[in-house]
């Protein structure tokens, strides 16, 4: 249905690319010899030379765009990802510019050329190509999410099989309409012909796969087969293929591998490692160690008159200590003190050790509210950072009793002790702290601990610094 739409629609995305090139080369070339001197001025090349130049610029890029997956269709695809392929494609684009520019300096017939090609101009050139590349593709990206949002440029997608897999698509499909998805059908030997399912129709049995894609005519299949099922794995696979349809695998398996599985090739047999956490490389712990430090010491700076304030609020208006301490287990499942400002009248040991707070907490003093509202009740565990109990960023570390309860009700809920547990983290700013949803707060904890990048931890902490976290009580 879309495949034609698609082809023509690459075409012009490839036509467009190429005028933002030549526009981000007329600009910089405008900006760095143009507008001061003139196209005829002394020491400078004629126009006709610099702009003869985009006869091998345009093709080159184009390519390297092509190479970096940049044509790729944008339905599913980040921002971030492709921000930094464009990033890669240009970078690339300018060492093989700078490789040209200094090799045929010596040639008889380019040297007097290349001899006076500025430079500037080139290195102009690279950053307003990918500022301009980069809102161009905002822009078409818009445009696009727009139009199939509003029910047009569908791709219509079979799925074969109804497990966890298809639920967890038929949920994010309906969630992001502008991927324009439309959900025809799904096949299942134990679903009703002819029911809804997840408020998808369902067409028949696996036997009517060969049918429904001849009298149909789809965009994609997608195998969703429940794991009991797998039997039927290749087979199905057979008949897609002889079909001629685009088809993808969405494993049943999410509970057990990893969101972006840590793959190993053993002399062509391919391995599935079950969990990849990046920080347990020397060199990721070692340089978030040392942002922490130092993060944890600017900090502590920073915060020490609001931290003196506090803590002569808390002593005045309620008695018992400033500093509140609480078991909590962290790396490695070992124990440590977490340190907070006190935000509760004091209670007895047994009380303290199996509540949770919950809004309007009778436990909390009126200082305590403030202070929790405001995260400021955090401050103290920057001392935590620097003894090397707790990290900046990190998933939300939990006492000993509700560890060993959530251990045995929660899959992979041990996983989260395999980094230092944070101030603030992935499930915190998403709104999943204090009476939420566990099983939410570990799916986040989980997707930080698998995805955990220096630019993750910044993008948390630039969320807790102007959002604050979300349902704090």
């Amino acid at each position: 249905m879309i495949k034609s739409n698609q082809t023509k629609f690459n075409y012009l995305h490839v036509l467009l690319d190429a005028l933002v090139i030549c526009l981000s080369y007329a600009a910089a070339w405008y900006l760095m010899i143009g507008r001061d001197r003139g196209p005829g001025a002394p020491g400078t090349l004629p126009i006709h030379v610099y702009f003869m130049a985009l006869i091998v610029i345009v093709p080159v890029y184009l390519i390297l765009y092509a190479s970096f997956n940049l044509y790729a269709p944008k339905r599913t695809r980040s921002r971030r990802s492709e921000f930094a392929n464009i990033c890669k494609a240009n970078i690339l684009g300018l060492m093989l510019f700078t490789f040209v520019l200094y090799a045929g300096r010596n040639r008889p017939i380019t040297g007097p050329y290349l001899v006076n090609f500025s430079t500037r101009m080139i290195v102009a050139f690279f950053g307003i190509n990918i500022v301009l590349e980069s809102i161009f593709r905002n822009l078409l990206r818009t445009v696009l999410h727009r139009i199939r949002a509003g029910g047009f440029n569908q791709k219509h997608i079979l799925l074969i099989g109804y497990s966890d897999a298809a639920r967890g698509f038929i949920e994010r499909v309906r969630q992001t309409p502008e991927w324009g998805y439309h959900i025809f059908g799904i096949l299942d030997d134990d679903l009703e012909k002819g029911s809804m399912v997840d408020e998808v129709p369902v067409l028949g049995e696996l036997t009517e796969l060969r049918g429904i894609l001849a009298a149909n005519s789809l965009d994609e299949i997608a195998v969703t087969l429940p794991l009991n099922k797998y039997e039927y794995l290749k087979p199905v696979v057979n008949i897609c293929e002889k079909s001629g349809v685009h088809t993808k695998f969405i494993p049943d398996y999410q509970n057990v591998i990893p969101t972006v599985p840590y793959t190993e090739d053993m002399e062509g047999l391919p391995v599935i490692n079950i969990r990849h956490v990046p920080l347990t490389e020397p060199v990721n712990a070692f340089a978030k160690r040392a942002v922490d430090i130092l993060g944890a010491l600017f900090a502590i700076i920073l915060f020490s008159p609001i931290m003196l304030i506090t803590a002569l609020a808390i002593k005045l208006s309620s008695p018992g200590p400033v500093i509140f301490s609480q078991e909590r287990v962290g790396l490695h499942n070992r124990p440590f003190k977490m340190y907070k400002f006190r935000s509760m009248y004091v209670q007895q040991p047994e009380e303290e050790r199996t509540r949770w707070t919950t809004r309007g907490d009778p436990r909390v003093t009126p200082v305590g509210h403030f202070i929790r509202h405001t995260n400021i009740d955090e401050m103290p565990q920057f001392f935590n950072v620097l003894r090397g109990d707790m990290s900046l960023v990190g998933p939300r570390p939990e006492r000993p009793q509700f560890v060993e309860r959530f251990r045995e009700e929660i899959p992979r809920y041990m996983i989260k002790h395999q980094v230092r547990p944070g101030i603030t983290g992935w499930a915190q700013v998403n709104g999943y702290r204090g009476d939420t949803s566990i099983q939410k707060r570990i799916e986040h904890d989980l997707y930080y601990i698998e995805n955990w990048t220096m630019g993750l931890d910044f993008k948390i902490l630039f969320m807790t610094i102007f959002k604050g976290f979300k349902n704090a009580y």
